[in-house]
């Protein structure tokens, strides 16, 4: 095939047989599909594509990695199966069906890198209170890491600063400095396929060192090998909501109450609330665990600590753990206090959860007319046959620790997603956050959702359930009071009752589901499902922008239509701002005007090449219009989400606030902003030309003396090239020269 340039950016992928064969069954006289800009090419070549140690090249294009990926899958099925199951992977993966990038990194790889997992997303055991088990959990985690994976932890279940520990007969130093270790290793270890490792800390608002873990990141160069999202109870948002005080406190042992003469029915001294890991406490007859009060404050001032400290530094996320607890399917197995590094996956101690999305573009007809649809018989067969696959990675997990193994082949959990709506809207000539793109949205979620509930029967018929399906559970109060109906249907404490009932009849999710198919939910309740998770929607960042050409991220829409992209490189000391161009955009101009320009672009454009008013782009959409994106596929979708309200830099302080609050009532499970700081001079991955253009970084000189660049001016130091932007942040935060 001739090299095409579309937007002078454009380079040839493979054969033409496979940009053929990569097509869904659409009007092709409407529809062509594009070649892989340079940068989405780079980013497979660098990360996805297969080579051996010696630099030998086993995948020479990118259809060479979607048949390694689906003849690993297709060789777990019984060998009468393989080859159809060969076919029907390979047509599912050439028409929309993306696997994460340790699937498509790892899978059919192992003669090359046998130590190597297929995993995305795990969870670390609790992290308890001894010296020992902190550091044996950094030995894991760092295993983890080291095998390609993600890995979160809550650290407050640590006591806080200035606490006593009798044993060491010492005080100590808390949480954070903890958490500064497990930062140390994470920067360490290298994470396999070429990545660095990925960690969440998630930290208890009513902790008495959530002020301290709200500010951490205040303090350059600490815990940036971390995401950090605050556990907010209903409690909490209530006390907010009310003006009420906030009690920040820690559980005693008897031994300190003993010691302290703690009086545990004095209100003001010890509160009384749930705990993860309760069993060294003092606890009461509801199982709740008396806590020690060590500070008291307005709940709307953590509240102004936290907005304040997200609205500079983006960070800390929400991660509202009641309801992710209230929608759990395995409500009856688990407390969930932690979630993978993106946050879409809240997973037990030791859980892990397998990721995938479909690229809804693909099933996009007459994309820009006014007779454009979607096929949705399509989708529904993609998700079909995605799901079987993805089912089939749990037995080439790869994962490192015996505890994770078991956790997975117990609970076979997996989260399918999506990405490219924001483009998909786009060439359905819909503006996102409209009322039209909500109902899409939650239209895609649900179908999504009841395909991979049929699946799951189909799959558990042929295969057998998920092991937690035909176990037997003791009916307990805790269960009865989270469940009344339980009541209603006679059961009593001490029954038993199977996985497969508590799951399908008495989830709240599941009885969503019902509420579309009841038959399908009668048939699980009687079979078990072959997982217990099917669904989550990731940021899918590297692989948007590889292998679906820079298609806009999960739920997310288009960042910018053109924009840069901060990429790390081996052997530079900074990261490298790459050009990158949104799907839609490099397709409208081959299929309508070749001479659109985004609204960004330099100098002024001319009438007819301005694009149409639903093109739109991050920021031009409002944070209650991310909201109700985010809300209506929440409510189908029985994991969690991975999403950005971005904002301008300019956003009035007062209207950010109400995001966060607004999400909580929308029933959102979490919550996530970001808006680039020109004082905090801190650069996301996603870079807005505008925005460097308008920021000055100053550079303090060795004599002393210092010098101003704006952050999109080129300059050398020590040898190399860098933009301003990304030398600043490296000296800034400590990374120079250590990729």
């Amino acid at each position: 095939m001739p090299k095409k340039s579309i937007g002078g950016l454009l380079e040839n992928v493979c054969e033409v047989g496979y940009l053929m064969k990569s097509m869904p069954n659409i009007d092709k006289t409407d529809y062509k599909e594009i070649e892989l800009q340079p940068t989405s090419l780079d980013i497979w070549k660098t990360k996805y594509r297969l080579t051996s140690k010696d630099g030998t090249v086993i995948d020479s294009c990118v259809d060479d990695t979607y048949q390694r990926i689906a003849r690993s899958l297709a060789d777990v099925e019984k060998e009468s199966l393989r080859e159809k199951s060969f076919e029907n992977f390979l047509w599912a993966l050439r028409n929309g069906a993306i696997p994460a990038g340790r699937i498509v990194s790892n899978a059919g790889a192992e003669e090359y890198k046998p130590a190597t997992s297929t995993i995305n997303c795990t969870v670390s055991g609790i992290v308890q209170d001894s010296m020992d088990n902190i550091l044996e959990k950094v030995h894991e985690a760092g295993l983890t890491l080291k095998a390609g994976c993600g890995i979160g932890y809550e650290f407050s279940t640590l006591r806080p600063q200035g606490a006593y520990v009798s044993g060491a007969g010492a005080y100590t130093s808390g949480p954070l400095s903890f958490m500064d270790i497990y930062d140390k290793m994470c920067f360490t270890v290298s994470s396999a396929g070429g990545r660095r490792g990925a960690q969440m800390a998630t930290f208890d608002v009513g902790h008495p060192d959530a002020k301290d873990f709200i500010r951490a990141k205040r303090e350059d160069g600490r815990l940036r090998q971390f995401n950090l999202s605050l556990l907010i109870t209903e409690e909490f948002m209530e006390a907010v909501r009310q003006n009420k005080d906030w009690k920040l406190a820690f559980p005693v042992t008897q031994k300190e109450v003993n010691d302290e003469a703690l009086n545990l029915k004095d209100d003001d001294k010890v509160i009384w609330r749930e705990w993860p890991d309760p069993k060294d406490y003092v606890c009461n007859s509801e199982g709740l665990v008396a806590c020690k009060v060590f500070e008291t404050m307005k709940a709307s001032d953590v509240w102004d600590l936290i907005m304040s400290s997200t609205y500079d530094y983006a960070e800390p996320g929400f991660v509202l753990i009641d309801k992710v607890n209230q929608m759990n399917n395995n409500w009856f197995v688990e407390n969930i206090r932690a979630t993978n590094p993106c946050g879409e996956q809240p997973l037990p101690p030791y859980g892990s959860c397998l990721l995938g999305s479909v690229n809804l573009t693909k099933f996009v007809n007459k994309p820009f007319t006014d007779k454009a649809d979607f096929d949705w018989e399509a989708f529904c067969k993609v998700v079909k046959i995605f799901t079987r696959m993805l089912d089939n990675v749990v037995e080439i997990n790869g994962l490192p620790l015996g505890q994770q193994q078991k956790e997975i082949l117990r609970k076979r959990r997996h989260g399918m997603g999506f990405l490219g709506l924001g483009s998909t809207l786009t060439m359905l000539r819909m503006k996102y956050g409209s009322k039209d793109s909500v109902v899409f949205t939650e239209e895609i979620a649900k179908r999504m959702a009841l395909s991979g509930w049929e699946a799951a029967l189909d799959l558990s018929i042929e295969k057998g359930p998920a092991p937690i399906m035909e176990e037997d559970f003791e009916v307990t109060q805790s269960m009865l009071t989270k469940r009344s109906e339980m009541l209603d249907d006679g059961y009593k404490i001490g029954d038993k009752v199977k996985g497969k009932v508590l799951h399908s009849r008495y989830s709240r999710y599941m009885q969503l589901i019902a509420q579309e198919n009841q038959d399908l939910v009668d048939k699980l309740a009687e079979y078990g499902a072959r997982f217990t998770h099917h669904s989550s929607i990731a940021p899918t960042g590297t692989i948007s922008l590889s292998l679906a050409n820079n298609v806009s991220n999960g739920i997310e829409p288009s960042f910018s239509q053109c924009y840069s992209r901060n990429v790390i490189r081996e052997g530079k000391s900074t990261k490298e701002k790459v050009p990158v161009f949104s799907y839609e955009l490099l397709l409208y101009r081959n299929l309508v005007n070749p001479n659109a320009l985004a609204s960004n672009s330099s100098g002024d454009i001319e009438e007819q090449n301005k694009l149409p008013d639903y093109f739109v782009t991050a920021t031009d959409i409002t944070p209650t219009e991310h909201v109700d994106i985010q809300a209506a596929a929440q409510r189908w979708i029985d994991s969690s989400i991975s999403k950005t309200a971005n904002v301008p830099t300019d956003f009035p302080y007062e209207d950010f606030k109400d995001i966060y609050m607004y999400a909580y009532e929308q029933g959102l499970k979490g919550c996530t902003t970001f808006r680039f700081n020109p004082e905090g001079g801190f650069q996301g991955v996603l870079v807005n030309e505008k925005d460097l253009k308008n920021t000055t970084f100053t550079f303090t000189l060795e004599d002393g003396s210092t010098v101003e660049f704006k952050g999109d001016e080129e300059l050398e130091y020590e040898g190399d090239v860098h933009t301003a932007g990304n030398l600043y942040d490296a000296l800034k935060e400590g990374y120079y020269g250590k990729f």
